[in-house]
């Protein structure tokens, strides 16, 4: 096995859809993290929502309705949520958006439960995705395939935003310094609800690629929460390449880990995140602000 270069390129193919999939659920939460300093920790229930929303729409119209209107579906949760809620804590203090957000994800959870039930729910993969190709001298499930492209075609979208347009140079001067991006004339307040809602369709969007993967169950987003809050640690706050590194590091320690030495494959992730802390507890890749 270990002169087997095949099934080492099977296991880094794991990893790096593992690491696509945290990335889609990191970058929206990271990001509202460092621009609006809020503590949301009910984001992975808006990928349990998402999930959920993308099963209910592929049983009227097949997968690709839920992939595209399920993002959209968890926005507009966003949006409420943003309006009801989360404007209103922003300024309360971590403490209390952690008690807030935590209460959050079992009124959520419960709101699952009571409009879909605890049978798990499923969806199939769509026939244009079905197969397997060959890549790398390996044949791998198409549908793996497209998570790794679609996650690493978004990291590409949003470096290009973040580095090239107006809008992305806003954001990144709200994550520096949010009031004197405020002095500049940059609706700070505005560009706090954008950002919030494509945090929110990205959580929706990661919900609905791991659907035909995953049973879709009420505790999905709990089960979540731990490995997206270490990929953010380990990252940086409110840095992209924060939520790339953190994402792949977490995808090829945990996958590879697990053939290595999987008596310890449990403790290596934290062992990890320990020596982050200790070393650079800011992140390998944080915002400047």
């Amino acid at each position: 096995m270990a002169h087997d270069l095949g099934f080492w390129t099977l296991q880094a193919l794991n990893a790096l859809q593992l690491s696509m999939l945290l990335f889609l659920l990191s970058i929206g939460l990271t990001v509202i993290f460092g621009l609006m300093h809020f503590v949301n920790l009910a984001h992975g229930s808006l990928y349990a929502l998402g999930a959920y929303f993308a099963a209910s729409l592929a049983a009227v119209g097949g997968y690709w309705m839920g992939f595209f209107l399920a993002p959209v579906a968890v926005a507009g949760v966003g949006i409420l949520l943003y309006s009801g809620l989360i404007k209103r804590m922003r300024k309360s203090g971590p403490m209390s958006q952690v008690l807030v957000t935590f209460g959050l994800i079992f009124v959520l959870l419960d709101l699952t439960r009571i409009f879909w039930g605890d049978l798990a729910l499923a969806i199939d993969v769509p026939t244009l995705l079905g197969g397997r190709l060959t890549f790398l001298g390996v044949e791998y499930p198409t549908y793996r395939l497209f998570i790794i492209v679609l996650g690493l075609a978004i990291f590409g979208a949003l470096a290009f935003v973040l580095s090239r347009t107006q809008i992305g140079a806003m954001i990144r001067a709200g994550v520096d310094n949010d009031a004197m991006a405020a002095c500049l004339g940059i609706n700070v307040e505005r560009l706090f609800f954008i950002v919030f809602c494509v945090g929110c369709a990205l959580a929706g969007l990661a919900g609905a690629v791991v659907a035909p993967l995953l049973s879709v169950t009420p505790d999905m987003g709990l089960q979540i929460l731990i490995p997206t809050l270490i990929v953010i640690v380990i990252g940086g706050l409110g840095s992209l390449k924060g939520a790339i590194a953190g994402s792949l590091i977490y995808g090829f320690v945990q996958t590879f880990g697990a053939v290595l030495a999987p008596q310890l494959a449990s403790v290596l992730i934290y062992a990890l995140l320990a020596a982050v802390l200790v070393i650079k507890p800011e992140g390998l890749f944080p915002a400047k602000g």
